[in-house]
């Protein structure tokens, strides 16, 4: 499946187009972050990692998730 990859920091938004239902829940939790006209329309980098993370636990869709980068 399709992804599109955001990081910011310690954590990075993942997001699959093709599970999202557009409920427009992200742009209205954290509009900073979500602007659909902006390209590319995801700036992680506009929220820090707890704000990411608990918006994202909000998607219905399941089409934005997050994994911790860790070092290596």
């Amino acid at each position: 499946m399709e992804t599109h990859e955001y990081p910011n920091g310690n954590i990075t938004v993942i997001w699959q187009p093709k599970k999202c239902i557009h409920s427009a829940i992200c742009v209205k939790t954290l509009p900073k972050v979500y602007n659909p006209k902006d390209r590319p329309w995801i700036k992680a980098e506009n929220a820090s990692p707890e704000e990411l993370k608990n918006q994202i636990d909000l998607c219905p869709s399941g089409a934005l998730s997050y994994q911790f980068n860790t070092a290596k």
